[in-house]
Protein backbone atom coordinates (compact mmCIF):
# COMPACT_ATOMS: atom_id res chain seq x y z
CA UNK A 1 0.00 0.00 0.00
CA UNK A 2 2.82 2.57 1.03
CA UNK A 3 4.24 1.40 -2.41
CA UNK A 4 1.22 2.48 -4.90
CA UNK A 5 0.98 5.59 -2.23
CA UNK A 6 4.20 6.62 -3.11
CA UNK A 7 3.58 6.30 -6.87
CA UNK A 8 0.55 8.10 -6.43
CA UNK A 9 2.84 11.59 -4.87
CA UNK A 10 5.22 10.98 -7.57
CA UNK A 11 2.31 11.38 -10.49
CA UNK A 12 0.74 14.47 -8.79
CA UNK A 13 3.95 16.22 -7.86
CA UNK A 14 4.75 15.89 -12.02
CA UNK A 15 4.70 19.11 -14.08
CA UNK A 16 2.41 17.51 -16.58
CA UNK A 17 -0.27 16.75 -14.07
CA UNK A 18 -0.18 20.37 -12.23
CA UNK A 19 -0.08 22.06 -15.72
CA UNK A 20 -3.01 20.24 -17.07
CA UNK A 21 -4.71 21.31 -13.61
CA UNK A 22 -3.73 24.83 -14.11
CA UNK A 23 -5.01 24.57 -17.87
CA UNK A 24 -8.46 22.93 -16.65
CA UNK A 25 -9.13 25.69 -14.54
CA UNK A 26 -7.79 28.85 -16.79
CA UNK A 27 -10.13 27.04 -19.39
CA UNK A 28 -13.35 27.56 -17.20
CA UNK A 29 -12.79 30.68 -16.64
CA UNK A 30 -11.67 31.31 -20.64
CA UNK A 31 -15.07 29.70 -21.56
CA UNK A 32 -17.17 32.15 -19.58
CA UNK A 33 -15.56 34.94 -22.02
CA UNK A 34 -15.53 33.19 -25.11
CA UNK A 35 -19.32 32.42 -24.04
CA UNK A 36 -20.22 36.29 -23.00
CA UNK A 37 -18.65 37.27 -26.17
CA UNK A 38 -20.53 34.46 -28.88
CA UNK A 39 -23.90 34.95 -26.35
CA UNK A 40 -23.31 38.61 -25.28
CA UNK A 41 -22.06 40.30 -28.63
CA UNK A 42 -21.70 38.12 -31.73
CA UNK A 43 -25.53 36.32 -31.70
CA UNK A 44 -27.09 39.92 -31.10
CA UNK A 45 -25.85 41.14 -34.32
CA UNK A 46 -26.47 37.88 -35.82
CA UNK A 47 -29.97 38.25 -34.68
CA UNK A 48 -30.26 41.58 -36.27
CA UNK A 49 -28.47 39.93 -39.36
CA UNK A 50 -30.95 37.69 -39.22
CA UNK A 51 -34.15 39.51 -38.20
CA UNK A 52 -34.08 38.35 -35.23
CA UNK A 53 -34.71 34.56 -36.13
CA UNK A 54 -34.38 32.16 -33.34
CA UNK A 55 -33.72 29.05 -34.44
CA UNK A 56 -34.70 27.32 -31.48
CA UNK A 57 -38.28 27.87 -31.60
CA UNK A 58 -38.10 25.58 -34.66
CA UNK A 59 -39.41 22.30 -34.11
CA UNK A 60 -41.29 19.16 -35.59
CA UNK A 61 -43.95 17.43 -34.27
CA UNK A 62 -44.30 13.58 -35.40
CA UNK A 63 -47.34 11.52 -33.43
CA UNK A 64 -46.62 12.51 -29.61
CA UNK A 65 -42.73 12.99 -30.51
CA UNK A 66 -41.46 16.81 -30.56
CA UNK A 67 -38.25 16.81 -32.33
CA UNK A 68 -36.67 20.22 -31.82
CA UNK A 69 -34.02 20.49 -34.46
CA UNK A 70 -33.99 24.09 -34.28
CA UNK A 71 -31.66 23.76 -30.74
CA UNK A 72 -29.42 21.35 -32.87
CA UNK A 73 -29.23 23.89 -35.20
CA UNK A 74 -28.49 26.56 -32.92
CA UNK A 75 -25.86 24.86 -30.64
CA UNK A 76 -24.39 24.47 -33.95
CA UNK A 77 -24.02 27.72 -34.89
CA UNK A 78 -22.54 28.50 -31.42
CA UNK A 79 -20.31 26.05 -31.85
CA UNK A 80 -18.87 27.64 -34.82
CA UNK A 81 -18.88 30.73 -33.41
CA UNK A 82 -17.11 29.77 -30.38
CA UNK A 83 -14.37 27.66 -32.31
CA UNK A 84 -14.12 30.42 -34.05
CA UNK A 85 -13.61 33.11 -31.63
CA UNK A 86 -11.03 31.12 -29.88
CA UNK A 87 -9.32 30.49 -33.49
CA UNK A 88 -9.10 34.60 -33.71
CA UNK A 89 -7.89 35.01 -29.99
CA UNK A 90 -5.31 31.96 -30.54
CA UNK A 91 -3.72 33.59 -33.88
CA UNK A 92 -3.24 36.93 -32.31
CA UNK A 93 -1.66 35.47 -29.19
CA UNK A 94 0.40 34.03 -31.61
CA UNK A 95 1.20 36.83 -33.23
CA UNK A 96 2.23 38.63 -30.30
CA UNK A 97 4.40 36.07 -29.04
CA UNK A 98 5.88 35.86 -32.54
CA UNK A 99 6.47 39.96 -32.27
CA UNK A 100 7.99 39.55 -28.26
CA UNK A 101 10.58 36.41 -29.54
CA UNK A 102 11.72 38.86 -32.72
CA UNK A 103 12.19 41.15 -30.22
CA UNK A 104 14.34 39.22 -27.91
CA UNK A 105 16.57 38.08 -30.92
CA UNK A 106 17.17 40.99 -31.86
CA UNK A 107 18.24 42.25 -28.89
CA UNK A 108 20.53 39.41 -28.65
CA UNK A 109 22.29 39.79 -32.10
CA UNK A 110 22.61 43.53 -30.86
CA UNK A 111 24.81 42.34 -27.51
CA UNK A 112 26.53 39.45 -29.32
CA UNK A 113 29.80 41.20 -30.80
CA UNK A 114 31.70 39.65 -33.85
CA UNK A 115 35.33 38.20 -32.72
CA UNK A 116 36.29 41.29 -35.41
CA UNK A 117 34.97 43.62 -32.58
CA UNK A 118 36.44 41.94 -29.67
CA UNK A 119 39.29 41.83 -30.74
CA UNK A 120 39.62 45.52 -32.33
CA UNK A 121 38.44 46.14 -28.51
CA UNK A 122 41.50 44.41 -27.05
CA UNK A 123 43.31 46.48 -29.28
CA UNK A 124 41.90 49.31 -28.27
CA UNK A 125 42.52 48.89 -24.40
CA UNK A 126 46.43 47.82 -25.11
CA UNK A 127 46.57 51.23 -26.75
CA UNK A 128 44.87 53.08 -23.75
CA UNK A 129 47.11 51.75 -21.61
CA UNK A 130 50.44 51.97 -23.44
Amino acid sequence: MKKVIKEFKEFISKGNVLDLAVGVIIGGAFQKIVTSLVNDIIMPILGIVTGGHDFTKLTLKVKDATINYGTFIQNILDFILMAFCIFVIIKVVNILKKNLELKKEEQKQEIVKSSEEKLLEEIRDLLKSK
